[in-house]
């Protein structure tokens, strides 16, 4: 809820739980297909993975996720939303192949515990056996030492039309 593009896309909150809903249930139908979600056995923490290859999304896959945001009470906001989700993906680097953490969620008051490092963790293991990067984008400043952690490196800074910004980051496999 209090994620910075979840704010700019939905400014106002009583509307946000909803859209949030439909937007995460239209990318986890999506991701689903790669069987690449890792979640705790408590089901506090989330990873959605996209394979190598497998990260960019179709025109009818962003239809969906449009038909799920689409609220009567952000329509004037609506194509400034799609425009800068696709923005993001626009700049999402084509080569090498790499994996693409599309969300990584944990439930706030489970944060801190290492639920979000037990959801990573399976495909980075996955990532360094193979030899293949990673990448993301971070909507919040404070998650980059999070990430730092796991071995990405912050590799830019993109900002959304009228809105926050983001970092994208990037993970070599650790040999």
């Amino acid at each position: 809820m209090d994620d910075p593009v979840a704010e700019w896309s939905c400014p106002p909150s009583r509307l946000r739980g909803g859209v949030l809903e439909g937007f995460h249930g239209a990318r986890l139908r999506q991701l689903l297909v790669h069987e690449e979600i890792w979640i705790t056995s408590d089901r506090a923490s989330a990873a959605l993975w996209a394979p190598p290859n497998h990260w960019r999304t179709t025109w009818r896959e962003d239809l969906e996720i449009v038909r799920r945001i689409a609220h009567p009470r952000l329509a004037a906001r609506l194509p400034l939303s799609v425009t800068g989700l696709l923005g993001i993906e626009r700049r999402h680097p084509a080569e090498p192949p790499h994996w693409y953490l599309a969300v990584l969620g944990t439930e706030p008051v489970a944060q801190g515990q290492g639920l979000g490092s037990a959801a990573l963790l399976p495909v980075l293991e996955r990532c360094d056996a193979d030899g293949v990067g990673a990448y993301l984008e971070s909507s919040k400043e404070r998650n980059i030492d999070f990430y730092a952690r796991h071995g990405f490196r912050v590799a830019g800074e993109l900002r959304l039309p009228w809105g926050p910004r983001m970092w994208p980051m990037w993970r070599e496999p650790r040999r």
